[in-house]
């Protein structure tokens, strides 16, 4: 428990310190903000700053942070040091610029933000590798609350139903006014999650099971270790509980109700630290459950709920399952609602009138039911979609983050802060699309030579560019 404790306080400790550090780099001022001087009455619509941050705490939240953290937890110690330093070092100051580099620019969406620093060639893939990341996640956010649903309710209340539900819910909170059913749900769900955090935390120091520490070792106790090596596969399986490109698309939400460049610390900072607490608590959680059982459970949910109920007793765990209901559900509905004012964005399409939401939204939605009865009808048809989406989602954060650093070398600013997150995650994501069983699977060490030549060809591309940039100044 002592690395846990450690761990957990250097989380908080990073909120205070280096992300007041990324405060002091962008340097928020008082000038309005989009809320103030585009409000539509739809998504530009200004918020309480206390509600802001529990609405994206739960965008970015999702399964990730649970789950990932669940299955990152095979892999042993190393699991809670990316969590920590991917948290403070990269997740958080990727959130907080993409956030930040919205709300100076008017709200903008993540691919137009994209376009304005690494040119419009890649706004335009952007555009369409974000649309599909987005209805990715609304539709693998569909069938594991669907099926914990089924699990609380009568027999007659099967999964099938409660996929209907979602999906209906999913339509409503893409289309309604974002203070209608977003700004009055959100808080009540943030509680219930936060609960479940707070509970299992608490219950890990009335056990104090015997966690490994770090002065065991850094070895890969994962049963499948000799496919699955720490690197890459580990970093990509623990996504939104350390860095993860579906948060970028989230912040310009927030970005587009915040009435004070100031609160962009607490609401885009503050949310990767709590996500990061959250993955951290699940992680310790899980590592005493497959202390206790071994590692052959590869389900998450049967894990939280033998967990919850274990130590949370019966209110408790059906709290804590609403919460793990609610997690990826309220990142589904914003999905979708991202994804409507991406395409919106890319069109000139105004949103105040239904109208002009249905043209963007159905055939949206049709897609998105396409890729649900696929994943359904396949028996592995869900975990290759949540596979493919965890790959994709670290890519958009490799996009991203060079993005910022190049906002950060022409504003003159210090680039080192995501450089060096984006070097690493460019090794991450070439090597994994190599490596993984789902990808090219070749063999280790072939793997590695490739995505250390890309890794190599990106950092010579960027001191070419910085070099070339600064002959023109």
């Amino acid at each position: 428990m002592i690395t846990f404790t450690l761990c957990l306080l250097a989380l908080i400790i990073g909120y205070f310190t280096y992300g007041r550090f990324m405060e002091r780099v962008f340097g928020p001022d008082d000038r309005k903000t989009p809320a103030l001087t585009k409000a539509d009455g739809v998504d530009y619509i200004p918020l309480p700053t206390w509600k802001i941050f529990m609405i994206q705490f739960l965008n970015i939240a999702g399964l990730g942070p649970i789950f990932g953290a669940i299955m990152g937890a095979k892999f042993g110690i190393s699991s809670y040091l990316w969590i920590v330093f991917g948290s403070i070092f990269a997740g958080a100051v990727h959130d907080y610029f993409a956030g930040m580099l919205s709300l100076r620019n008017g709200g903008e969406s993540l691919p137009e933000i994209v376009g304005r620093y690494l040119g419009l060639t890649t706004k335009q893939v952007m555009r369409g590798f974000t649309v599909i990341l987005m209805i990715l996640v609304g539709s693998v956010f569909v069938a594991g609350p669907a099926g914990l649903l089924a699990k609380l309710t009568p027999e007659s209340l099967d999964a099938t139903f409660w996929i209907i539900v979602v999906f209906a819910y999913y339509i409503l909170a893409t289309l309604l006014p974002v203070d209608k059913i977003i700004g009055k749900i959100y808080p009540i769900f943030a509680v219930a999650l936060l609960f479940m955090a707070v509970g299992i935390v608490v219950m890990l120091y009335v056990h104090h099971p015997a966690l490994p520490e770090l002065w065991d070792g850094l070895q890969n106790t994962n049963p499948d270790a000799a496919v699955l090596p720490i690197f890459p596969i580990m970093f990509v399986s623990i996504a939104c509980g350390a860095i993860s490109g579906f948060h970028a698309t989230q912040s310009p939400l927030m970005a587009r109700c915040m009435t004070s460049e100031r609160h962009g610390r607490p609401v885009f900072y503050g949310a990767m630290i709590t996500e990061g607490i959250v993955a951290l608590i699940w992680a310790a959680a899980a590592t005493y459950f497959f202390h206790e059982n071994g590692m052959e459970e590869n389900n998450a949910s049967v894990i939280v709920d033998s967990i919850t109920k274990g130590w949370l007793g019966v209110v408790g765990g059906v709290l804590a399952i609403l919460g793990v209901i609610a997690a990826p559900i309220t990142s589904g509905d914003t999905a979708f609602r991202s994804a409507r004012l991406i395409v919106a964005d890319f069109l000139g399409m105004e949103q105040k009138s239904m109208s002009r939401r249905l043209y963007i939204c159905i055939p949206m939605f049709v897609v998105a039911i396409g890729l649900l009865l696929y994943s359904l009808r396949d028996a592995d048809g869900f975990n290759m979609i949540w596979r493919y989406f965890a790959w994709a989602n670290q890519t958009l954060a490799v996009f991203t983050l060079w993005t910022i650093t190049v906002y950060l070398v022409r504003s003159k600013k210090p680039y080192w802060i995501t450089l060096i997150p984006a070097l690493f995650m460019t090794a991450v994501c070439s090597t994994y699309i190599c490596i993984a069983p789902e990808g090219l699977a070749f063999a280790h060490p072939l793997s590695y030579s490739i995505g250390g030549v890309c890794t190599l060809v990106a950092t010579i591309w960027f001191f070419v560019w910085k070099r070339r940039s600064a002959q023109k100044d």
